[in-house]
């Protein structure tokens, strides 16, 4: 089954505050995992089943060399995959409640 993937306009500014602060810490690391992303979501459309539910209906997808996970939904009906997040593993798991509020 192939998805429609769409995202969620926050997701474009946790990309980029991510990808900032690793091009501040060296030069082109954020350009490096900002690849890594485009990589691993370009895989949603044929693989987003392939990952496991973490919580609710939230389905996520490691970013390679990276410790971010890509936070997703997928929707069956309407063969749809819908990205909400960019989260670093070591975030509080508080924040993500308080964005979906």
């Amino acid at each position: 089954m192939k998805f429609k993937v769409e995202y969620n306009p926050d997701f474009y500014d946790d990309i980029t505050q991510a990808v900032d602060w690793y091009n501040e810490k060296q030069a082109g690391l954020g350009d490096r995992l900002f690849r890594n992303i485009r990589k691993q979501t370009a895989k949603l459309p044929t693989t987003a089943l392939h990952f496991a539910i973490k919580y609710d209906d939230i389905r996520c997808i490691c970013i390679e060399k990276f410790p971010y996970l890509v936070h997703y939904r997928v929707n069956e009906q309407t063969k749809t995959v819908k990205v909400e997040a960019l989260f670093h593993t070591s975030r509080d798991p508080k924040i993500w409640d308080e964005r979906t509020r």
